[in-house]
């Protein structure tokens, strides 16, 4: 199955509360003939836009394509969440990897946080960018866990910006009886993605950079020099980078053993009333519980309650998303039995099986950037970065992601949905014990 035909209407944003606030579509046109660069990037989402944006500042000559439009994917769609660290916390991570290379990924997601400020600053993006995460617990016994990580963060790390929340305070700032502590961690953030992503667009198109949308690669020639054709034309490239994420396919095998594609849904309600929005968080930061099918949540500019959640089973969307999502969102928020949903959209994200990015040099002069698992705002705005050094010849940092190489997942791509299936039945399971 092809997930950028599967669900979605071809050169068509998802109908999102996202699309419909975005500040301004930049209606890019396609490939209108046979092109030369130095770098071709596969991919105009996070990572894609942010290496163009990097190579293009210094001189590079630099080309974008997309199959859809730029931000199209789970740059788009996702919750809007900059988190701190990788996607496993750093006591996991420390026992995952060691100390000492947890503690340089630990910097390396920091400076992927200040990258996505710095750029938002820079360029000027309007993207409604706010301070503040809880990471809330659904479990109790989830506690000790998570008073030894702030301690380990803030000893080990020197990491200030994070703090315990035990049951009451939790419960006064999340209006919720389904969490019964976490942690604050005000140095993280959140923002409209899609406001954020065409930003990068614009940005990277200010500095040389060029971007076709609706062009899609359909088959790669390796060699000295690259081929890569698309649905109409042909581009020959020095140096090429995937940065597809959940929607690779099968354009490139070597990488899609090494990241799995799901999907995940958000809704939208109607605006609140200030009182009602606040009573659900008080002080407009994001929330993401700590079940594996993660429960996240945020207010919107315009006060609704952005609530992102659900299972899927297979790479199909649900017919009906926002009675699909209403389900965790009242098991959070059963105050909201009648409240009225404007939107429900989905997407597809791409997870490893050490949750940690791929990043990968599969030859002299080819590079892959994904994996992200959920994680993406960041570390995904951080690898196109990591990945535009590298090319320029400093590939230290790049490194330090390519050495932590997840396994295949096993099976071919006909056998990747049923492992999900089975995945997922396992972890929901785990979720409510």
């Amino acid at each position: 199955m092809n997930l950028l035909d599967a669900n979605d209407i071809k050169g068509q944003y998802p109908n999102s509360w996202y699309v419909a606030s975005i500040d301004a579509d930049l209606n890019i046109g396609t490939l209108q003939e046979d092109v030369r660069v130095d770098i071709c990037i596969i991919g105009a989402g996070f990572s894609g836009l942010s290496c163009a944006l990097h190579l293009a500042q210094t001189g590079k000559n630099v080309c974008v394509i997309d199959a859809h439009r730029v931000g199209w994917g789970a740059s788009g769609r996702n919750g809007g969440q900059l988190g701190s660290g990788q996607r496993l916390d750093q006591l996991e991570l420390e026992k995952t990897v060691g100390k000492k290379t947890a503690m340089k990924l630990w910097d390396l997601a920091e400076d992927s946080k200040q990258l996505v400020k710095t750029l938002i600053s820079r360029h000027k993006i309007d993207c409604a960018i706010k301070p503040g995460i809880i990471h809330a617990n659904h479990r109790a016994r989830f506690n000790k866990h998570s008073k030894q990580e702030v301690r380990n963060l803030n000893e080990e790390y020197g990491y200030s910006s994070i703090r315990y929340l035990d049951e009451e305070e939790c419960r006064e700032m999340v209006g919720s009886n389904a969490y019964f502590g976490g942690t604050l961690d005000t140095d993280s953030a959140h923002l409209h993605p899609l406001n954020y992503v065409l930003g990068l667009a614009k940005a990277a198109r200010s500095a040389g950079a060029a971007i076709y949308e609706q062009t899609r690669a359909m088959e790669i020639e390796y060699g000295k020099t690259i081929s890569v054709s698309t649905d109409k034309h042909k581009i020959k490239a020095d140096q090429l980078v995937f940065a597809c994420n959940g929607y690779l396919g099968e354009l490139e095998p070597a990488i899609s053993k090494k990241v799995m594609p799901i999907n995940n849904f958000v809704v939208a309600t109607k605006p609140l009333s200030e009182e009602l929005a606040t009573s659900l968080i008080r002080d407009d930061v994001a929330v993401a519980d700590s079940k594996f099918v993660v429960n996240y949540f945020r207010l919107s500019e315009d006060r609704r309650l952005l609530f992102g959640g659900g299972e899927s089973y297979g790479y199909r969307f649900p017919t009906n998303i926002k009675n699909f999502v209403r389900k965790p969102l009242l098991k959070i928020f059963p105050q909201l039995a009648d409240i009225q949903l404007d939107y429900g959209w989905g997407g597809t994200l791409a997870i490893t099986t050490s949750r940690l990015p791929h990043l990968s040099q599969m030859y002299d002069n080819v590079r892959s950037i994904s994996g992200y698992s959920g994680h993406g705002v960041g570390l995904a705005t951080l690898a196109g970065k990591l990945a535009a050094e590298a090319i320029c010849g400093n590939s230290q940092n790049f490194e330090t992601f390519e050495v932590i190489k997840p396994k295949n997942f096993p099976g071919g791509p006909a056998f990747k949905s049923p492992l999900l299936v089975m995945a997922m039945l396992y972890h929901s399971m785990l979720d409510r014990l």
